[in-house]
């Protein structure tokens, strides 16, 4: 029996750390929803094209193929067989990914690639629209948020440590942007599904928030084999 866990929330409440974490404690597969959009996205920003300009994207699809391998029990997204992992976590990228996730038709492309990974193997799956969309029957669905100011601290200190200039009041605005872009746009808001559990993990470690939704999988019938 697979046991599919969907966390869904804002940029910056600790998705993917946390889905990391949960799936190396539980034996699942982690899927950076996240990483695809963004190696869509880097594709678009090599290719200098427009990612305003729907028609554009579109007619490049067939051109773009996307990965997911585990490699020494980490996570490599591969764009048309090159390891862009680590090419594809700046800043610029993240925010184009923002964009071109609005696309309904590349959402469709994506969706089903990992409903297709989904369906045989207990996974994490964290987004913008797990729960609602990808893995509408999830067995366990989370959203995952944190205040404004909390988010724009945790990616300021994030920029800082990896010795990138930062400005705390410009990435609160750039949170309060995204998140508003991403809760209206066209396709695949981002919601909080009526059967989802709401952790704020503005105050709790991510040691805090991993065991919470451990217990959580647990008392939503999941038994280790």
């Amino acid at each position: 029996m697979k046991f599919n866990i969907a966390i869904d929330g804002p940029a910056g409440a600790g998705k993917s750390t946390i889905a990391k974490m949960l799936a190396e404690r539980l034996g699942f597969v982690y899927i950076d929803t996240g990483a695809m959009y963004r190696a869509m996205a880097y594709y678009y920003m090599t290719k200098d094209i427009d990612i305003d300009d729907k028609d554009a994207v579109i007619a490049e699809f067939d051109n773009i193929g996307i990965e997911l391998q585990y490699i020494d029990g980490v996570q490599h997204i591969f764009l048309n067989k090159e390891d862009v992992s680590s090419l594809i976590r700046t800043a610029e990228v993240g925010e184009n990914a923002s964009r071109v996730s609005a696309i309904a038709e590349v959402r469709k492309k994506l969706v089903a690639l990992q409903q297709e990974i989904a369906r045989s193997i207990n996974v994490v799956m964290d987004g913008r629209d797990i729960g609602s969309v990808v893995l509408p029957d999830a067995e366990l669905k989370i959203y995952l948020t944190a205040s404004v100011e909390v988010r724009a601290q945790r990616r300021y200190k994030e920029r800082i440590e990896k010795g990138q200039e930062a400005d705390l009041a410009a990435i609160e605005e750039e949170i309060r942007q995204r998140d508003y872009r991403d809760m209206h746009r066209d396709a695949s808001p981002l919601i909080c599904v009526e059967d989802a559990v709401t952790v704020d993990s503005s105050y709790m470690t991510i040691e805090e928030v991993t065991e919470r939704i451990t217990d959580l999988a647990f008392e939503k019938g999941y038994q280790r084999d």
